[in-house]
C-alpha cells in the first residue's frame, strides 16, 4: 500500500507556493512592457531592472537555506511571506528605475526565504517512497503559476494600467500567506553547524547538477520576460497565449515525470528535457509564425514541466535530513541565477541585435546544459548515491 501523499499539509504547502509564485509572476510580462513603453527606458535598461530580484535573492538564498536547516521552519515561512506580500506596496510609489529595482530586490530576497522555507517544509511531509511524485505536484504548483499569471497579467494591463496588476498580486500573495497559517509542523531543535563551513550555505557535491540547471534557465529567463515584445515584433495576434499554452504544457507533462523519477529514471527525465528544450528554441527563435509560437509555448511547457522534478531529486537525493534546507537553496538559487542571466542577457542582446539572436544563445545554452549533465552531473550523482547507500 503506498504512503498517503495528498494530507492536508502537503495540500496547504502546495496552496501557498502556487499562490506566491502566482502573485510574483504576474509582474514578469508586464513589467517590461511598462517600463518600455510607459517609462521609456531601453530594453537594456528593463532588463537590468527586472533581474534586480535575482540579486536580492542570491544574497538572502544561500543564508535562507542555513536558517531553515537551524530553526523553526515555520516561523521564517511566516516571516518571509508577510514581508513578501507588504512589499507589492513599493510598487505603487516606484516609478523610476532605480526604485523600482530596491523594490525588487527588496521582495526577491524575501522571495528567496520564502521558497527555500516552504520547499524544506514540503519535503518534510511527503513520504519519502513518493518524493519524486510528490515534489512533481508541488512544482507544478509554481510551474502554473508562472505560466497562467503572465496570462491573467495581460488581460489585466489591457483593461487598465500597471497599477491594476500590482493590486492583483498583492490580494494574490494574501491569499497565499493566509495558507500558511494551517500548515502544521512538529517542532525541531536547534542543529549545531561549525562555524565557517561554506556547506552551511552551498551543497557542494550537487555543483555539476547546479551548473547543467543554471544554463537551462537561461532561455526560462529570456521567455518569461520578453515574450510579449517578441511577439508584438513579429505580429503576432494575442501574443499573451502564449502562457496558456505553456502552462498546458506544464500540467500534462508533470502528471507522469515525477512517477518516473520516482521508479528510477531520473536521468532520462533530465536528458530528454534539456535537448527538447535545445531543439524547441532553436525553432522558436528561426521560425516566425503564428503556429509555430505557439506550439512552442506547448512544448516549451512540457520541456520545463517534464525536468523540474528530476533536477530537484538530484539535489535532494544526495543530502542528509538535516541539510535539506541547503539542498533545496542550493537547487532554486541555481534556477534563479540562469533566469537572471537570461533576462540581462536577452535585453542587451535584444538592443544590439534583435530578441531572435538572444532565443538563439538561450537554446545553445540548452546544449551546454546538456553536455554538462551527460558528462559530469550524471556521474557525479551515481557516486554520491553509492556512497549514500554505503553509508
Amino acid at each position: 500500500m503506498k504512503d498517503k501523499l495528498w494530507s492536508r499539509n502537503f495540500v496547504q504547502c502546495c496552496l501557498s507556493y502556487f499562490w506566491m509564485n502566482f502573485a510574483f509572476y504576474l509582474l514578469m510580462p508586464t513589467m517590461p512592457v511598462y517600463l518600455v513603453e510607459e517609462l521609456g527606458l531601453s530594453e537594456k535598461d528593463a532588463g537590468l531592472a527586472l533581474s534586480a530580484y535575482t540579486v536580492g535573492l542570491l544574497m538572502v538564498r544561500p543564508l535562507s537555506g542555513y536558517l531553515v536547516d537551524c530553526f523553526s521552519r515555520k516561523h521564517l515561512y511566516l516571516f518571509a511571506f508577510t514581508g513578501f506580500t507588504l512589499m507589492f506596496c513599493g510598487y505603487f510609489w516606484a516609478a523610476a528605475m532605480w526604485s523600482i529595482m530596491i523594490v525588487r530586490c527588496i521582495q526577491g530576497g524575501l522571495m528567496g526565504m520564502t521558497s527555500v522555507s516552504g520547499n524544506t517544509i514540503t519535503i518534510d511531509v511527503i513520504p519519502s517512497s513518493r518524493r519524486g511524485e510528490g515534489m512533481g505536484f508541488y512544482g507544478l504548483t509554481i510551474n502554473l503559476a508562472m505560466s497562467l499569471s503572465p496570462l491573467i497579467a495581460v488581460w489585466i494591463y489591457s483593461h487598465g494600467n500597471f497599477h491594476s496588476v500590482v493590486l492583483a498580486g498583492l490580494l494574490s500573495s494574501a491569499v497565499g500567506l493566509l495558507s500558511v497559517f494551517f500548515i502544521k509542523c512538529k517542532k525541531r531543535e536547534k542543529v549545531k553547524r561549525p562555524p565557517f563551513s561554506l556547506d552551511r550555505f552551498i551543497l557542494l557535491p550537487a555543483w555539476p547538477s547546479a551548473l547543467s540547471y543554471i544554463l537551462v534557465a537561461v532561455p526560462y529567463g529570456m521567455i518569461t520576460s520578453f515574450v510579449l515584445l517578441y511577439g508584438k515584433e513579429y505580429n503576432i495576434s494575442e501574443p499573451g497565449y502564449f502562457f496558456l499554452f505553456m502552462a498546458t504544457g506544464v500540467g500534462s507533462s508533470r502528471l507522469i515525470s515525477g512517477r518516473l523519477v520516482d521508479k528510477g529514471y531520473i536521468h532520462h527525465v533530465a536528458i530528454s528535457s534539456i535537448a527538447g528544450l535545445a531543439v524547441v528554441f532553436t525553432l522558436f527563435a528561426t521560425i516566425h509564425n503564428e503556429v509555430v509560437f505557439f506550439l512552442s509555448a506547448l512544448l516549451i511547457g512540457i520541456g520545463f514541466g517534464t525536468g523540474v522534478p528530476a533536477f530537484q531529486c538530484l539535489f535532494v537525493n544526495i543530502a542528509k535530513p538535516s541539510m535539506r534546507g541547503t539542498a533545496t537553496s542550493t537547487y532554486l538559487t541555481s534556477f534563479d541565477i540562469g533566469v537572471g542571466i537570461g533576462i540581462i542577457t536577452a535585453g542587451a542582446i535584444a538592443s544590439a541585435h534583435s530578441l531572435s539572436v538572444a532565443f538563439l544563445i538561450g537554446a545553445l545554452s540548452c546544449v551546454l546544459s546538456l553536455a554538462v549533465y551527460w558528462l559530469v552531473a550524471r556521474r557525479r550523482y551515481e557516486k554520491m548515491r553509492i556512497k549514500e547507500s554505503r553509508s
